[in-house]
């Protein structure tokens, strides 16, 4: 025989209390607004000639989303970069390993073969037809020449420079940017976020070992990819996990930020693993989601262009 005995007025109350908690922070993490909550502060108490002279995210919206990248719904898109020389963009494949470029609008142009690639992860467009190329498997940066014709890269013909954290395993280095105002490539490690550069004349590195950088007030779950705003040398910073793009500004301080998710940002619904986010001399910011999905964003405001 068993017997029930009923909690009392304040114990029920209590216990729904702890409940109502609960559900909260489990909303909170879901929706990932703990990860937006210090950047939130941070935009609405920017000076307004910082943010004149700022990207300014907030005013960006979704022009183009969740379209497909034909013929890569298997090779789950990677990094992205865009290549003023040529006025288009360039991605990476990890599962079949392919360097693709795009036109500004999403349309595959050309599927270049990487030969003795693992996992590429991370590209970025140097000057003078170099092109960087990450492998997070093989924790390998490499630099090649690409030209029209190129149809294949192959690791043999390259000096891979060794990027270190053996023990990374599949959590290493994904964002790769080039940084022509400062001459350096700035690298990002997906887990937990951290941030590299290394020196070059954009043509070959300069650096024997990665240089730290500062923090720069990451609080994300993890690193996607990178870009340089070419106009304000402001770097972007995605995160697939916590859906979000994040501005900083040259001394690595958190300047605006916009949510990935549905109903934000003009998205019809949430971008699925933003991986890519490149931009171009317009400012306007084009993003690949695995598997194979391409997103663009633009600006109505016209861009202020910086003092000094």
């Amino acid at each position: 025989m068993s017997f029930a005995f009923p909690l009392s007025r304040g114990r029920r109350q209590s216990l729904a209390l702890v409940v109502t908690l609960a559900c909260l922070i489990a909303i909170v993490r879901y929706m990932h607004w703990d990860d937006r909550v210090l950047y939130w502060f941070k935009e609405h108490n920017l000076p307004g000639a910082e943010r004149a002279a700022s990207i300014w995210l907030p005013g960006y919206k979704a022009s183009i989303q969740s379209l497909p990248l034909p013929g890569l719904e298997e090779g789950e898109t990677s990094d992205l970069a865009y290549s003023p020389l040529t006025g288009t963009l360039f991605t990476v494949t990890g599962k079949l390993p392919m360097l693709v470029e795009l036109s500004r609008t999403g349309q595959v142009l050309r599927r270049i073969v990487l030969k003795g690639f693992s996992n590429p992860e991370g590209v970025a467009v140097l000057e003078n037809g170099k092109i960087a190329v990450a492998d997070e498997r093989q924790r390998q940066l490499s630099i090649f020449e690409l030209t029209p014709q190129t149809r294949e890269l192959d690791l043999a013909d390259a000096e891979p420079f060794d990027l270190g954290f053996p023990d990374a395993g599949n959590k290493g280095f994904e964002g790769v940017a080039w940084d022509p105002a400062q001459q350096r490539l700035l690298l990002g490690k997906e887990r937990t976020p951290r941030m590299f550069s290394l020196g070059s004349d954009g043509q070959h590195l300069l650096d024997q070992e990665l240089q730290p950088l500062p923090s720069y007030g990451l609080g994300m779950r993890n690193l996607s990819a990178l870009s340089v705003d070419p106009r304000t040398g402001h770097i972007l910073v995605l995160s697939a996990q916590s859906r979000l793009l994040l501005e900083l500004n040259e001394k690595g301080d958190p300047v605006s930020f916009i949510s990935l998710m549905g109903g934000q940002s003009g998205l019809d619904r949430r971008i699925p693993r933003a991986e890519g986010v490149a931009m171009d001399e317009d400012g306007t910011i084009y993003m690949v989601s695995e598997p194979n999905l391409f997103y663009v964003f633009r600006k109505d405001e016209p861009f202020t262009a910086p003092q000094g």
